[in-house]
């Protein structure tokens, strides 16, 4: 498993885990995971996770508005990259110092696939 081993790092705020869980719950039945699963997939993520709290605001930066707070984590917490299947979106972080890559170019870039 790579989250929570030493590859790399993952960052979490408030916001985003409240995401995660909203749309994590709406997919239980597509994914055969139990509330109580998701519950402690995200529990899982959060222990491992560098909490970080967003002290600034940049809005409106990014295409979808609702996505400025990703950004905004990664930037709070100093990472250098975001992975999203949804990159088209995030084509003006960029200019705050944070690159957006897919899942698959993510795990290519560190050995995860080949």
């Amino acid at each position: 498993m790579l989250v929570g081993g030493t590859d790399f790092e993952i960052a979490l705020s408030v916001p985003l885990v409240f995401e995660y869980e909203d749309a994590a719950k709406r997919m239980c039945e597509a994914t055969g995971l139990s509330d109580g699963e998701v519950d402690d997939v995200l529990d899982y993520l959060c222990a491992v996770a560098r909490r970080q709290e967003i002290h600034f605001l940049w809005r409106p930066v990014l295409r979808d508005p609702r996505d400025d707070h990703v950004l905004e984590l990664a930037v709070e917490a100093g990472c250098d990259i975001i992975v999203t299947h949804n990159v088209r979106d995030f084509e003006g972080s960029r200019g705050l110092g944070v690159e957006a890559v897919t899942p698959g170019d993510y795990l290519r870039r560190i050995g995860g696939l080949s």
